[in-house]
């Protein structure tokens, strides 16, 4: 009885305690070896007048957080909490003019190392989220974000509507579906296709990843492309999508099975079929008329029914479609840069 409280107690102990505050909770993804690793990216001294890496980019995370109605506001309480966060700490720059001269100096690859270190905090953050039904399990959806009309954005973006609209860029993202957490984004302009992005994106995932999407990314090159990279997925598919079964079964009876994937082009071109598994889950909605039954087919490219059981497969797609009512609030992280550009 002795060792098994002795032991309880060594389990509180290295349980992670929650963060209660606003400092807390970023020193739990931006540890000491984040910023080591942003460190390491630079090559050569960074100087940027009083701006150092760990500042500037606390700096630049918190602007897209605070209110404000203009850039100079935001600055202003994104700099305030970083000095009250680090009151030990040299202060940094005053005026937004420097802060823009200093991120526009800082070269990407910094960015990009910083973002790879987080994602590896993640697990150690949320450790009995992490896993769900032994998926990594991620959503993937995008958006059309509009941009000021500025001359240099109109020059770069383009137009991506109609006549006169304002330019605009779109953003893929993969969201943690059990925990709503960000793991990856792509930009583009705002005709820019989400499947490119998603094929971009295959290189952030982590292992035992399930990339979940709408029916805005069935096509077979993408599902061919993620078979490739060792990628399941479980895709929510088209009407236009045409799929062939083994055997010969009812479609009102039909729950799940093996099918094959095959296009006409992809059949022109000596392509060979995909092998893949589609599922039929059935869901209600409540309307003025009551509750009305609707199906929901998709498509994955995990073939044991074991693995993922039908009712789990329809929980994550449930979990996707509430993240994608977030989609606006995920969007904010690149709210700084149509403002700074």
């Amino acid at each position: 009885m002795e060792e098994r409280l002795m032991a309880s107690a060594r389990k509180r102990r290295k349980q992670r305690r929650r963060a209660r505050t606003l400092g807390e909770c970023l020193r739990q993804f931006l540890t000491p070896a984040v910023w080591k690793q942003a460190q390491n990216c630079l090559f050569h001294p960074w100087q940027a007048s009083r701006w150092r890496v760990q500042p500037l980019l606390m700096t630049a995370l918190l602007m897209t957080f605070v209110c404000g109605d203009s850039l100079e506001e935001r600055f202003e309480s994104a700099r305030a909490v970083v000095v009250a966060l680090q009151p030990k700490r040299r202060r940094p720059g005053k005026t937004v003019e420097g802060f823009e001269k200093a991120l526009a100096r800082l070269p990407m690859f910094v960015l990009r190392g910083v973002a790879v270190a987080v994602r590896r905090q993640l697990p150690e953050v949320v450790p009995g989220r992490w896993v769900t039904g032994g998926f990594v399990v991620l959503g993937c959806d995008g958006s059309r974000l509009e941009c000021p009309r500025t001359g240099q954005l109109e020059a770069h973006l383009g137009q991506a509507g109609k006549a006169d609209s304002a330019p605009s860029v779109w953003l893929t993202a993969l969201v943690h579906l059990a925990t709503g957490i960000s793991w990856a984004w792509r930009l583009g302009q705002g005709t820019a296709s989400e499947r490119d992005h998603l094929r971009h994106l295959v290189a952030t995932l982590p292992a035992l990843a399930l990339v979940v999407c709408d029916a805005g990314y069935t096509g077979y090159e993408l599902c061919r492309g993620l078979l490739e990279k060792g990628v399941n997925f479980l895709i929510r598919m088209s009407s236009t999508a045409t799929l062939y079964s083994e055997d010969y079964q009812p479609l009102e009876e039909f729950r799940e099975g093996i099918v094959y994937y095959w296009t006409d082009k992809a059949r022109r071109q000596g392509d060979l079929p995909l092998r893949l598994r589609l599922l039929r889950v059935t869901g209600r909605k409540r309307t003025q008329q009551g509750l009305r039954s609707y199906d929901v087919w998709m498509l994955t490219s995990v073939l044991s029914s074991e693995r993922l059981p039908l009712c789990l497969a329809g929980q994550f797609y449930r979990w996707r479609w509430e993240n994608e009512v977030c989609q606006p609030e995920y969007a904010s992280s690149v709210r700084l840069y149509q403002l700074a550009a």
